[in-house]
C-alpha cells in the first residue's frame, strides 16, 4: 500500500496549533458531556493539525468540521468524541470496522482504545493521505483499505464495533449483517433535510436502534474513486 510522502511536521504545534490550544478544545468537549477519560487523553494526545491542510491549520482546535478537499470534511471534535465514547460505552472493543477514513482523524482517535481497526475510504487521494497520517503518529494496529465502504469488509467481519462516518438514507443490510452479537454500530443516517445519528445494537436477529442526537455528515456513496 503505497502512500504519499510528506514533510516532516511538528506533532506538537505551534501557536494556534500548540499544545495549549489542544487543551482548551479537551476543556471544551468535557463542558459539552463528554465523559470518558480515555478517551478525552486521546483527543488531547492526537495532533489534529497534521490531518490538516496548513491553510486551514487556525481552525485545527476549533470545535467544528474542516474541509479536505473532495467534497468531505474532517468531522467535528465533539462528534468524534460521542461516537467513539458512545461505542466504548460496552467495553473495549476488539475488532472495529470504520466506513469512511478521510484523512484518518477518527480512525487515530479510536485505534489507541481497540484492539484492530478495518478502516474503508472509497476515494484513493484521501486513503493515502490516511495511509501517511497513521504512519506518521506510529499508529500500526489499523488496516486501510481503498473500497466501497457502503458492502463493509466481510472478510473480517463479525465486528464488535462499526463506525460510520458518512450517512446513507437508511442503514446498510451489509453492515448489519457484519456486526457481531452484542456488538454496537454508530452511524448517522439521513438525507440533506435532516440526519439522525444512532446506536444500533445487536441481540441475536434484532437490532436496537436509538436516537443520539441530530447531525450533518456528508452522504455515504457507493463504489471507490481513483481520480
Amino acid at each position: 500500500m503505497e502512500a504519499n510522502t510528506k514533510p516532516k511536521l511538528n506533532l506538537d504545534g505551534i501557536g494556534v496549533t500548540s499544545r495549549r490550544t489542544r487543551e482548551r478544545l479537551v476543556a471544551g468537549l468535557e463542558k459539552k458531556g463528554i465523559r470518558n477519560s480515555a478517551v478525552l487523553e486521546v483527543m488531547r494526545a492526537t495532533p489534529r493539525h497534521i490531518f490538516i491542510e496548513e491553510a486551514f491549520s487556525h481552525l485545527a482546535y476549533e470545535d467544528r468540521p474542516v474541509n479536505i478537499g473532495y467534497k468531505q470534511t474532517i468531522s467535528q471534535p465533539y462528534v468524534v468524541a460521542r461516537m467513539t465514547e458512545t461505542l466504548l460505552a460496552a467495553g473495549r472493543p476488539e475488532r472495529v470496522l470504520e466506513i469512511g477514513s478521510g484523512c484518518g482523524y477518527q480512525t487515530a482517535i479510536i485505534a489507541p482504545l481497540a484492539g484492530e481497526v478495518f478502516s474503508i475510504e472509497r476515494i484513493k487521494p484521501l486513503h493515502d493521505t490516511a495511509v501517511a497520517n497513521l504512519r506518521l503518529l506510529g499508529i500500526d494496529n489499523v488496516k486501510l483499505i481503498h473500497g466501497d465502504g457502503s458492502l463493509g469488509h466481510a472478510e473480517k467481519s463479525p465486528y464488535d464495533a462499526i463506525i460510520v462516518t458518512a450517512a446513507p438514507l437508511g442503514v446498510p443490510r451489509e453492515l448489519l449483517g457484519q456486526l457481531a452479537e452484542g456488538g454496537r454500530m454508530v452511524i448517522p443516517v439521513g438525507g440533506p433535510a435532516g440526519q439522525e445519528l444512532r446506536l444500533i445494537t445487536r441481540r441475536g436477529d434484532q437490532y436496537l436502534s436509538r436516537m443520539l442526537d441530530h447531525v450533518r455528515f456528508v452522504p455515504l456513496l457507493k463504489g471507490q474513486l481513483r481520480f
